[in-house]
């Protein structure tokens, strides 16, 4: 049995955004019944032109139920640029983390946002490029794919990248072939020069703060609380503990307590500091 953690099996057994948006923006279909595993991802852009709703439609495990899932909930809410730098590491850390050999899952919703955004952008259905090289025939996956996702989690081995992308995971005869290709990588990566050391980020006056988090709050959080008949007010800041009260639906709701760490701790976290704490107020 995988060792899945409680997020995941949430995900999976109360899927959000499941189904189809009548006139999308944007939709991609990757994978295959044959494979195992296919997902139909699709959005629409509201006024703001930030995405307004998402939904999907697939066939596979729990991991991939759970990560489409979490994929539409990240999604809500962002501009496409936005959406557009989410990774598969994205996905599963949202999730809590998957098992090694489910990571291919992640992945999948990775491949499905990009195919919808190609979509969006072009009007064309399919985002492979015909002159792409394919390594694995089996799972029809390119060098192009197997490079990007080695760069993107830093692989290390042929079997890492069978669970990443199931290239190598048929008939073995691509094993040798992705070796080679990590071993390309790896020199590549040993003759880059290394990175600059990031700027020391700088310290945000309590004014500053609290502005940013009001922005956070009203371009983040507030739209998919909205969207279900809730509401949130911004009640006290004071250091690094943030105190909110739920309005609407939210008020009493039994995901209060997921949607106050998972959603609004985490997103505040990601874009304005990472050991903010955000308490629900009674008032």
């Amino acid at each position: 049995m995988w060792d899945y953690t409680e997020k995941v099996m949430e995900h999976f057994r109360n899927p959000r955004n499941v189904g189809t948006i009548e006139h999308p923006d944007g939709t991609g279909t990757v994978g295959s019944l044959a494979c195992g595993d296919a997902l139909t991802l699709m959005f629409s852009l509201g006024p703001d032109k930030r995405i307004r709703d998402a939904k999907f439609q697939t066939f596979g495990c729990a991991s991939a139920i759970a990560s489409s899932s979490a994929l539409t909930e990240m999604l809500i809410g962002k501009t496409i640029e936005e959406a557009q730098a989410i990774t598969n590491k994205d996905i599963a850390d949202f999730l809590g983390g998957l098992p090694d050999q489910k990571m291919h899952c992640s992945v999948m919703g990775r491949e499905a946002l990009d195919a919808a955004i190609h979509n969006y952008r072009t009007g064309e259905t399919a985002l492979r490029n015909l002159e792409d090289h394919i390594v694995c025939t089996c799972f029809g996956v390119s060098e192009n794919e197997i490079r990007r996702i080695t760069i993107e989690n830093r692989l290390s081995t042929v079997d890492e990248v069978t669970n990443y992308c199931k290239a190598g995971g048929g008939c073995g005869m691509c094993r040798d072939a992705i070796q080679s290709l990590l071993n390309t990588i790896r020199q590549e990566r040993t003759a880059a020069p290394a990175p600059a050391e990031p700027a020391p980020q700088k310290k945000l006056s309590n004014i500053q703060k609290m502005k940013l988090i009001e922005e956070i709050i009203n371009r983040e959080i507030r739209p998919q609380l909205r969207r279900d008949g809730g509401d949130i007010e911004l009640l006290d800041i004071e250091g690094a503990n943030v105190t909110i009260a739920f309005r609407g639906m939210c008020a009493g709701c039994a995901s209060a307590a997921f949607t106050r760490q998972d959603v609004i701790q985490a997103r505040l976290r990601e874009f304005v500091s990472p050991d903010i704490e955000v308490i629900e107020g009674k008032c």
